[in-house]
């Protein structure tokens, strides 16, 4: 019990969106390929994350913003920035957003009180997730963009402090736990 504390303290630590970065002399590479299309397309059919059906088109403007957070993938973090030489989970969104004409408030915690609340299970592209990754761990102070959703995964683009913009999955159990909240902003 103390074990699984410490190493999800030490995590916390490390990932956070405002966590201090932590210097490491090697990097493991890792890649994720996410295509979005121009077309709207349709989930229909029963979900392994509520059992119930959706059918919610993906709208053409969530495809272009999920395709511009994609282009900064790599992207090493910075606290507080907002371009290509380093940003922050909030910053990833809020010029995501912006390019697009669509303003969010700058700070993850601000853009939670934005934008419809959504069940997990009725999550689709383009859709945020907010997380608690600090001790109160339901204080918001982490955001990321849906871009993919495959049955109950969840892919979502994110800035972490410890290796910058990526594309995370919902299953893997740090973000599974840190989780509190999806909301539609389109």
């Amino acid at each position: 019990m103390i074990q699984r504390f410490l190493s999800l303290f030490l995590i916390t630590l490390l990932v956070g969106c405002g966590a201090a970065k932590k210097k490491t002399t090697s990097r493991e590479e890792r890649k994720i390929t996410v295509e979005a299309s121009e077309r709207p397309t349709e989930i229909k059919g029963e979900t392994p994350l509520g059992g119930e059906s959706i059918n919610k088109p993906t709208n053409k403007i969530s495809e272009q913003i999920i395709n511009t957070a994609l282009t900064f993938s790599g992207t090493r973090y910075k606290f507080g920035g907002t371009t290509n030489k380093g940003m922050d989970c909030s910053g990833l969104l809020y010029v995501a957003f912006g390019e697009h004409d669509i303003q969010l408030p700058r700070a993850s915690y601000q853009m939670a009180e934005e934008g419809q609340k959504i069940n997990l299970k009725e999550v689709s592209k383009g859709d945020l997730l907010f997380f608690g990754t600090s001790r109160r761990k339901n204080n918001i102070n982490h955001v990321g963009l849906v871009v993919q959703v495959d049955g109950d995964d969840i892919k979502f683009i994110h800035s972490t402090s410890s290796r910058g913009v990526i594309v995370s999955s919902l299953q893997e159990g740090y973000w599974n736990y840190a989780f509190i909240k999806a909301a539609r902003i389109l």
